[in-house]
This record gives structure tokens, sequence and C-alpha cells, in this order.
């Protein structure tokens, strides 16, 4: 077997996102199964070269999983040949110029969203990126859970007949910061600091709706900030000037409606932390993460209403599990392979920067909407 290496330079690994899902559960877990198998006796080898801003923080990551390339210099390890890729899970804020800096040196970019802080910066390194010939990415991992794998096998089968609405509930309760120690950076709750949950999670939606169901043509969105004292890292109370909870109605091309719920101020009461319910002609499903169930138009009952009594139906038993039938790898690791593949082997693959400026387009539009208390159009983009 032929190992063939490939260096990535992976900033922003010291945060929540870039350590556990793209270095430890992508990028290590690749090395401990010896490697990407590429077919023909020949293997890929990820070798990760550790960026950040904090020495004390990368050094002790480094020394946790034996690793031993990291740097605080990011234009250094730009300007080294032997490195092939540049990864961002930085803050939103200092991304595009980091992106920037990586094409103009030459590298292969894949990078968590939102790729800029507005339509015309994503656009922008969407042009230069294809203009100096790179490979690039953006990480669209939801495409990849088992649970909306499974809701994709039932739309392409057919299941739905035609597809009516989409309803999406997302959140979780994030804890203050006073008693109990936020989830959360505190970055993600200031504005200024390219916070909120629009930013953060109208891109997904971007491209859940899109692959899916169909562009969004149109968004209609009501945002809040529902909590607006928290408290920092270090204890200390600030205030909170981003939206932490948003309300979007999106139309789909085809027809299709899609209601999505975004909340960090709401606590849990189903079964995933975030559950799209689909509803056709033909049937219905509800899938979250990992799971996903059905109800045929053949096996729907027949509810009453009455408020009058309790409910005697068991609503929740009345629908079927979709059965696995594959084995689903973590659904970043699944998405690095496919860009490892496009790199080396110019396998096709869509997710670019294109796409993940469809994305901030979308949030930008969102934020516009509520401000202005209207519907706005969602033109397409093109480079």
């Amino acid at each position: 077997m032929t190992r063939r290496t490939v260096r990535i330079a992976m900033n922003g690994v010291t945060g929540r996102m870039g350590y556990r899902q793209h270095l430890v559960r992508s990028i290590l877990a690749l090395r401990e199964q010896g490697g990407l198998d590429l077919g023909n006796g020949e293997t890929l080898w990820p070798e990760p070269v550790l960026v950040g801003r904090r020495e004390p923080a990368l050094r002790a990551l480094a020394e946790r999983h034996g690793l031993t390339e990291w740097s605080t210099d990011l234009d250094a390890v730009l300007a080294d040949d032997t490195v092939d890729i540049y990864f961002d899970a930085q803050v939103t804020s200092a991304r595009a110029e980091a992106i920037t800096k990586a094409v103009h040196a030459g590298k292969h970019v894949y990078t968590e969203k939102p790729t800029a802080a507005d339509l015309a910066g994503a656009l922008e390194l969407a042009r230069l990126a294809t203009g100096k010939g790179v490979k690039h990415g953006v990480v669209q991992d939801k495409l990849f859970l088992p649970g909306l794998l499974k809701l994709k096998r039932l739309i392409d089968g057919g299941f739905f007949g035609e597809i009516l609405s989409v309803r999406g509930e997302f959140g979780y309760w994030v804890f203050e910061g006073d008693w109990q120690d936020a989830q959360r950076p505190s970055w993600n709750y200031r504005s200024q600091d390219g916070g909120g949950i629009v930013v953060d999670m109208f891109p997904h939606w971007e491209y859940v709706l899109h692959e899916l169901f169909g562009r969004v043509t149109s968004v209609t969105a009501q945002v809040a900030t529902h909590v607006p004292r928290r408290w920092d890292e270090q204890g200390k109370p600030y205030e909170a000037t981003a939206d932490d909870a948003a309300y979007g109605i999106f139309q789909l091309e085809g027809g299709a409606i899609a209601q999505i719920n975004s909340s960090w101020t709401v606590r849990v009461n189903r079964d995933e932390l975030v559950e799209f319910q689909v509803d056709g002609t033909h049937g219905s499903a509800v899938a979250g993460l990992r799971n996903c169930r059905v109800q045929h138009r053949s096996a729907t009952p027949k509810p009453v209403w009455n408020p009058d009594i309790p409910a005697t139906e068991p609503f929740r038993d009345q629908w079927q599990e979709v059965p696995d039938n594959a084995e689903f790898d973590n659904g970043f690791k699944a998405q690095w392979e496919l860009f490892l593949r496009h790199v080396v082997l110019d396998e096709p693959y869509h997710w670019d920067l294109l796409a993940g400026a469809r994305g901030v387009q979308l949030a930008e539009l969102g934020l516009k909407s509520a401000a202005e208390g209207r519907r706005l159009d969602v033109p397409e983009v093109s480079l």
C-alpha cells in the first residue's frame, strides 16, 4: 500500500467545533483508521499543522494528541510549499482575510461557515478562489447526518408524493453564564463580533432546504434578543447585542413552504435537538439528527378533535421508524473525505464557496427582512 501525504493547515482548532468535530472526529479519526483509502493500492495520510493565536493552547493540544507541528504564524505556514490545504474554523470576523491569504498562497481551501460577513465578501472569496484555480469547499455537515440521509432516501424514492411543507425546530437553552457556565462562547451573542443565531443557522437552513427540497426563493423572518444580559468566560456581565432566536418562513422553488424556528432560548421538548417534519400528499416524515419516522397516507389515523376528554391516542406510536440499512460515519468526517478525494483525485464536489455564499445571502436577507418587517425575494447568486 502506497502512502500519499497531504498537509493541512488547520486554523481555529483550539475552538469547540474546530477541535471536536474537525480535528479529533475527522482528521485524527482518519489517521486512526490508517488513512483514507484512495483505491489502486494508495492511501491518503492527512498531516495536520495546527494554527492559532494562543501558543500555550496549541502546544497543549499538540502534546495531547502526539502531534509535532503547530504555529501561531499563519503567514509562515501559508508560505510553506509543503502545505496543501488551508482549513478555517476561526471566528467569523477573521475568516475572510485568512482565506484570501490562503488562496493567494495557492492553497486549496476548506472552511466553516459563514464564509464572510456579507454576501459581497462571500462572492469575492468564491470568485478569487475560482480565478486562482484552487479547489474550495464549505462545511455543510447537516447533509451527512443519519436522519437527513434517511430523509433524502425517502425523497429520492418518491415517498412523499408532492411535498407541501417543511417544519423545522432547532435549539436548546444556552445558560446565561451567571450561575452555570454557558455552553457557547460569549462572542456568539455580540453582533459586533459576528454573533447571532441568524448568521449562525440560516446558512445551515439554506443548504438543507436547497439540497433536499429546492432553492429558497423568498424569506420572511422575525428575530429577537430574548436574553439581553449574559456573562462571559471570565464571569463578567455583558450586553447581548445579537439575536438569540429567529423565526423564519421560506418559500421554496416548486411551491413548498418551510417554517424553521431557531433558538438558544428554548427548552427541549422533542426527541432530538433539531427535527424537520415534512408533509406531502402521500406521506409525512419527522427527521432528526439520527432518526427518521414516517406515516404513509394508507396508514394515517383519523384524529378527532374533542377538548372535553383526555387524548387517548398515542400519536407518536402511530409512526414507523425508518431503518438504518447502512452504517453512518461522523458527518464532518464524511464530508472531509469527499473534499480530500476532490483535492487529490479531482472527483466531483459542489459544496464550494459559491454554495457558502448562498448561505451568507440568506442570513443577510433574513436580518433585513426582520429589520424591515417584510418578505424579501432571494435572487440566485452566481460568479
